[in-house]
């Protein structure tokens, strides 16, 4: 699944910094978070899909990492993202 890119766009648009903003850490978080969510609910399908499950594993790891980027950089907005996206409860 690709997203089109009204879904995208908006996507970017909710969470951008500043009016040309395609790339900070929030936006790729947030991309990330809907694909990610996206692939389990194909896994409930698709059970057997090992290999794109070997996918999501890195798109985990590789979010994760930004996540603690991110909260390295700047706390309040680490918090903010969270709580968005409903990450952590």
């Amino acid at each position: 699944m690709t997203l089109s890119k009204e879904e995208k766009s908006k996507i970017i648009k909710g969470h951008k910094i500043n009016p040309s903003d395609t790339g900070s850490p929030e936006v790729q978080i947030a991309l990330m978070t809907n694909r990610l969510n996206y692939l389990t609910g194909h896994f409930s399908t698709h059970k057997k899909d090992f290999h794109s499950r070997t996918g999501l594993m890195k798109m985990v790891g590789r979010r994760k990492r930004l996540l603690e980027y991110l909260k390295k950089q700047d706390v309040s907005r680490y918090e903010n993202l969270i709580k968005k996206l409903k990450l952590r409860k």
